[in-house]
């Protein structure tokens, strides 16, 4: 819709010379009003639709729909660490992953095992409150370690708990566990690790993490 109905151009005098001007007429109202009534029920059709038809509403009842909840499989929210129904997880801590990642968010600290005699997986640290959440770490493993989740609801009051421990364990991967038949050395070559162990790398430094349970200090304030 214009809110012109027509532009004449004309001259006038200024200064002793001829200057080119416009002279613009507004449109009357009788005239707006078709138009006027033609944008309202254009805008106001896709409401009218929802009202009529709520079935096809798009917009999500959240947090009212955490049941029926669903997300596209390309959405990434989270990066974890596989583990089978055994809680053994697939990486051999060769770096690649950290290695690929664009901004440093992920740390793996290796450690030599005492039974296997070479390098196996400590920490998995990976900063959620930095990661860019583009995928680079879950193509760049060889052996199908990492996934990305739909797990969205990681709101927290202290940033240091945006820092996760992704492995359950320091050890070796699943292949060398599954291939060892005394439980008791298999057990030897496994020690539990936290969600919220080890340190803070980038710009924290290596300050411990604040645990889950500890609460944050209060903010004093004057009176």
């Amino acid at each position: 819709m214009t809110e012109f109905q027509q532009i004449e151009r004309k001259q006038i005098t200024f200064g002793g010379k001829p200057v080119p001007v416009a002279v613009v007429h507004p449109l009357d109202r009788a005239s707006k009003a078709p138009s006027v009534l033609k944008g309202l029920v254009r805008g106001m059709r896709l409401t009218l639709g929802y009202f009529l038809r709520p079935w096809k509403v798009v917009t999500r009842q959240y947090p009212e729909n955490r049941q029926t909840l669903r997300f596209p499989q390309r959405y990434r929210a989270m990066l974890t660490m596989i583990h089978d129904s055994q809680g053994f997880h697939r990486c051999t801590a060769c770096k690649l992953c950290e290695k690929a990642c664009p901004n440093g968010s992920i740390r793996v600290i290796t450690q030599k095992g005492l039974l296997e005699g070479v390098n196996k997986l400590d920490q998995y640290i990976w900063r959620m409150d930095s990661c860019l959440l583009c995928n680079a770490c879950v193509q760049a493993c060889p052996f199908g370690a990492l996934k990305m989740t739909h797990s969205f609801e990681n709101a927290v009051y202290d940033r240091r708990l945006l820092v996760y421990n992704l492995n359950r364990y320091a050890g070796p991967p699943a292949k060398v566990l599954a291939a060892e038949p005394d439980t008791a050395k298999r057990r030897q070559m496994m020690e539990p690790r936290g969600r919220f162990d080890g340190p803070l790398p980038l710009n924290e430094g290596l300050k411990p993490v604040l645990a889950k349970t500890q609460e944050s200090p209060v903010r004093e304030t004057s009176a």
